[in-house]
């Protein structure tokens, strides 16, 4: 587990200004920060689905360690693939935080739960749960490549990627 106080996005992104190797990325500033913590780092896990969040639910039932679980939903405003209950079920299973590429819900039960949560929006619609998506591999995040593995840093300046541990 990264200590999360250990950096500033804008640092980061200072310290790496001049890398066009790929290893470090920015992701657009789209994302609100929805949960308790707006601070947050760790190695990512990923999830690809569309309006059913079966596979984000089974994820963060896991040991976090943590990880951040980086959700692909499409950039779809349909549906909201991360509520109170699942939110809470990743800050009691040690997960350092969710980026979401879609919509959350229940935002009060959201901002409450000691955990870092950003999103594209909210959406009280839930979704369906067909079990599809899938889990660790390569996705899109608004254009920017992220893969299970990489360390993603979010802060009130923003969110940055990278391909190793930058505050180790």
């Amino acid at each position: 587990m990264t200590n999360t106080r250990a950096f500033s996005t804008c640092d980061l992104c200072d310290a790496h200004i001049s890398d066009d190797s790929g290893d470090f990325r920015v992701l657009p500033p789209v994302f609100r920060s929805l949960g308790g913590h707006a601070h947050f780092a760790g190695e990512v896990r990923t999830v690809q689905c569309l309006d059913d969040n079966s596979l984000v639910r089974a994820a963060l039932a896991e040991p976090g360690l943590g990880r951040v679980l980086v959700v692909d939903g499409g950039g779809s405003l349909r549906r909201a693939l991360v509520g109170g209950n699942v939110a809470a079920s990743a800050a009691r299973n040690g997960w350092a935080g969710v980026l979401v590429y879609g919509c959350v819900r229940d935002v009060a039960e959201l901002g409450a739960t000691p955990v870092g949560l950003y999103a594209l929006a909210l959406n009280p619609m839930p979704t369906v749960k067909q079990g599809q998506g899938l889990r660790d591999v390569m996705v899109q995040i608004a254009g920017v490549p992220v893969r299970s593995g990489d360390w993603l840093y979010a802060d009130e300046d923003g969110v940055v990627i990278s391909r190793r541990n930058l505050t180790a």
